[in-house]
């Protein structure tokens, strides 16, 4: 079945059990593994290469090219990664296709996003422990350490969640603006914590990395069959319980 149109070939609904048991194999499980890779490499970062203290050059780069203008505008691109933002960015997005689809093992795609980033993230900087660069941060500090970035992850995770349901959008125009922008916000949000002293730059690679499988993850989480669907009747209501494979 094409990745893309899943969700249009098999509108099915399944059961909550059989869609947590979906999430657990398809989207837990793999997810184990995006974090096992995510923590090797710190490591690699924090002990071989003893925390690869050229990025901060990198960092130092950005910090002398900093302006009044440059702080303003930067301070609101890391905002739209903040975790209470993309928290209710989330569930708002979420309550919105709920109720134009009725269907909500649909709606929940990014919240299953997010939630898969965040574990992953807040785990993988416990264990890895990675400093901060040593330049003057323009953000207070989160508790968490600077591997891998959890604003980029977020709203990457989050936006990308966007972009792949935007595809479903039948008019061409809002589709593609809506499109656009989704893709825009993870890189600005990447731009502005490099720029803002907050991270490394493969703490943002990574971050990215990790938002992205996150979400490529959430969007496929629920087995379709497009051999068994049915036509509804546009609310996600079908008239015969579907077999999926």
């Amino acid at each position: 079945m094409p990745f893309l149109t899943r969700w249009d070939d098999d509108s099915s609904r399944p059961s909550i059990g059989s869609a947590l048991r979906d999430a657990a194999v398809r989207a837990v499980l793999p997810g184990v593994a995006v974090f096992a890779v995510i923590v090797g490499i710190g490591w690699v970062i924090m002990e071989p290469l003893r925390g690869f203290e050229a990025e901060n050059g990198v960092s130092r780069w950005f910090q002398d090219r900093r302006t009044p203008t440059g702080e303003t505008v930067t301070k609101f691109m890391s905002m739209i990664g903040n975790t209470e933002y993309v928290i209710a960015v989330g569930v708002l997005v979420a309550l919105l296709v709920l109720w134009r689809t009725r269907q909500w093992w649909f709606a929940i795609v990014p919240i299953l996003a997010i939630s898969l980033q965040a574990t992953i993230f807040v785990i993988a900087t416990a264990v890895v422990g990675r400093p901060r660069p040593t330049v003057e941060r323009l953000d207070p500090a989160p508790p968490t350490s600077s591997y891998p970035s959890g604003h980029v992850g977020a709203s990457t995770a989050l936006y990308v969640s966007f972009v792949l349901m935007a595809t479903r959008l039948q008019n061409v125009v809002a589709r593609r603006v809506l499109i656009t922008l989704c893709v825009l916000a993870p890189l600005a949000v990447s731009f502005a914590r490099l720029y803002r002293g907050a991270h490394h730059v493969t703490d943002v690679v990574v971050g990215l990395v990790n938002g992205l499988v996150c979400a490529l993850l959430a969007w496929g989480y629920l087995r379709r069959d497009p051999a068994g669907a049915t036509v509804t009747d546009g609310t996600g209501r079908e008239p015969a319980a579907q077999s999926r494979a």
